[in-house]
């Protein structure tokens, strides 16, 4: 019996201690269990959606062109044998810029002169001979004949002599020169571009509903990316008599109204006022978040179990105007919408309003 009794000393103790070790991890779980592990809420900008009476527009994009402007090319063949203009050097209307080797026509020309010449001088002997029918009618035909051929092959050759000379078509600034002196050119190759900025169009195309609505003269707005803010005021110069059949789309031609520091070339952005007033719902610029899905705005909606959370919801932007884009369907005035801090949202987040970090 006392050797019993040791052992059951040894077992309740471990009982004891097995049942101590079991409620302090009871209490731990149960702890755990109680605790909050939902993530914190996201701290963001917010603003409300607004409406605003504008104008209603139509915008498109196109390419500034030069009323006046060209490529100049060789009409014939052969190697340059002097060029009088620099790359980017203002030409008046009129002026050589290049010359071709032109030996040959030259010293055509000069046989054809002195052949001519020698025509003229029978012509006038056999003309004065005709009237005292000294010769017959058909000798004096002959002779006519000879000095109208005469005259033919000198106006060809010195035809083929201007065709060695490239004239500007009219004044303008010369781009970059892609030929240079002893060269040879073909019919075709491209020497360097003339344009005349006096004067600049953009043309662009709309949709052919919306026809009805154009008329020459309207106010175009034109945007570039090199001058960003600015707008450059234009007006509808011409609509084309047909609409393109694979597009549906019209091509319509603006001139610019004021143009300085720009370009041909420049891609810009176009608005084309239609003169109606419309009210339109408008957000910061900023809310708007572009994605694969669609444009998204984040607005903000009560969560389950209290607070606010912000859901993504598609919506379909219009025209921007001083940093305020306008909403055409999708979102209503009064709601509130994330202005900063979209990285940070998921979906059953939540969020509190402030300044975001």
């Amino acid at each position: 019996m006392n050797r019993v009794r040791p052992y059951l000393l040894a077992i309740g103790l471990l009982l004891a201690l097995a049942g101590a070790i079991g409620g302090y991890q009871y209490l731990r779980f149960a702890k755990l269990a109680a605790m909050d592990f939902s993530p914190p809420p996201v701290t963001v900008d917010v603003a409300a959606a607004t409406t605003e009476e504008r104008v209603s527009s139509l915008s498109s994009v196109g390419s500034l062109k030069a009323v006046r402007g060209v490529n100049l090319t060789a009409e014939t063949s052969g190697q340059i044998t002097s060029i009088s203009f620099d790359s980017g050097q203002r030409v008046e209307a009129g002026q050589v810029l290049l010359v071709l080797n032109d030996e040959v026509e030259q010293a055509a020309r000069k046989r054809q002169l002195a052949t001519l010449e020698l025509a003229s001088v029978i012509f006038k002997r056999d003309q004065r001979l005709i009237g005292q029918k000294s010769i017959s009618q058909s000798q004096f035909d002959t002779t006519r004949a000879d000095l109208a051929r005469a005259q033919a092959e000198l106006s060809e050759t010195e035809a083929r002599i201007r065709n060695k000379r490239i004239h500007a078509p009219f004044g303008g600034t010369v781009g970059i020169r892609h030929v240079d002196l002893g060269d040879y050119v073909e019919p075709g190759d491209l020497i360097a571009s003339l344009q005349d900025g006096a004067e600049l169009d953009v043309d662009f195309t709309l949709p052919a509903r919306f026809v009805p609505q154009l008329h020459p003269g309207q106010p175009v707005g034109i945007q570039v990316d090199a001058f960003p803010g600015k707008t450059f005021a234009a007006a509808l110069q011409a609509i084309d008599s047909a609409v393109d059949a694979g597009t549906r789309n019209i091509l319509l031609r603006a001139r610019l109204q004021q143009h300085e520091g720009l370009l041909p070339g420049m891609f810009a952005t176009i608005r084309l006022d239609l003169g109606q007033k419309e009210t339109v719902v408008v957000v910061p610029e900023s809310a708007l978040t572009y994605s694969l899905q669609g444009d998204t705005v984040y607005v903000l909606e009560d969560a389950s179990g209290g607070g606010l959370t912000a859901n993504a919801r598609i919506v379909k932007p219009g025209d921007t105007v001083e940093g305020r884009i306008a909403i055409l369907s999708g979102l209503k005035a009064g709601e509130r919408v994330v202005t900063s801090g979209q990285n940070k949202l998921f979906r059953g987040v939540k969020v509190l309003t402030g300044t975001a970090p």
